[in-house]
C-alpha cells in the first residue's frame, strides 16, 4: 500500500496549519521602537546595512504599538518610564514577544537604586533575556533567532496549548562567542557570522 507522500505529485509540500501559522509570524516580525539608553544605540546598528535585519523581515521599527509584535526593551527602565513600558504593551496586538536587551533592562544593571527597575520582567512578561553591557549587534541577531526558534513551536489556541503543556523549546547554546574580551568571530558580511 502506497503512502500519501508517494501519491502527491512533486512540487507540493505539506505542513500543518500550526507550522505554517508560526513559520508566516517568524518570518515578519515588526519590532516597536523602545530604545531607553545605550543598548538602543546597538539596536539602531543592528537595523543598520551592515548587519541588515531585513533579512528577517524586520527592517522597518514600528512607531506605533498597533502595528508590532515584538518590543526589543534596550536599557534600563526606570519607575516613571515602567507604566508607559506596561501601556505600550498593552497596546501591541496578540501575539506578542518581549525580548529584554542589556543586563539593565534584564537585572537593573549597576543601577541598584530605588529609581531603576529591577529587571524589566517586573512589568511585562519576558521571552528571550539578551545579556551583556551593552549587547552586541551579533548577539542581538543571535536572541532574535532564538526567538524565531521559539515562536515556530507556539500552538495555535488554548486546547493546543493544553495539550502541549510541560514540552519547552531547547535553546542551542550562543553562536558568538567572547573570550578575554576580544571577539573570536570574523567581521565581515553578518551572514558569515551567523554560519
Amino acid at each position: 500500500m502506497a503512502s500519501l507522500e508517494e501519491k502527491i505529485p512533486g512540487g507540493i509540500m505539506l505542513t500543518t496549519v500550526e507550522k505554517l501559522v508560526n513559520w508566516t509570524r517568524k518570518g515578519s516580525l515588526w519590532p516597536a521602537t523602545f530604545g531607553l539608553a545605550c543598548c538602543a544605540i546597538e539596536m539602531m546598528t543592528t537595523g543598520a546595512p551592515r548587519y541588515d535585519l531585513g533579512r528577517f523581515g524586520m527592517e522597518v521599527f514600528r512607531a506605533s504599538p498597533r502595528q508590532a509584535d515584538l518590543m526589543i526593551v534596550a536599557g534600563r527602565v526606570s519607575q516613571k518610564m515602567a507604566p508607559v513600558l506596561r501601556q505600550i504593551y498593552d497596546q501591541m496586538p496578540e501575539p506578542k514577544w518581549v525580548l529584554s536587551m542589556g543586563v539593565c533592562a534584564s537585572s537593573g544593571g549597576v543601577f541598584n537604586n530605588y529609581a531603576i527597575v529591577q529587571g524589566v520582567d517586573h512589568v511585562v512578561p519576558v521571552d528571550i533575556y539578551l545579556p551583556g553591557c551593552p549587547p552586541r549587534p551579533e548577539m542581538l541577531i543571535d536572541a532574535i533567532l532564538k526567538l524565531h526558534q521559539k515562536i515556530m513551536d507556539e500552538p495555535l489556541g488554548p486546547k493546543r496549548a493544553a495539550e502541549l503543556e510541560g514540552q519547552r523549546t531547547e535553546l542551542e547554546p550562543s553562536s558568538v562567542h567572547y573570550s578575554g574580551g576580544r571577539r573570536t568571530m570574523p567581521i565581515g558580511r553578518p551572514e558569515a557570522n551567523l554560519g
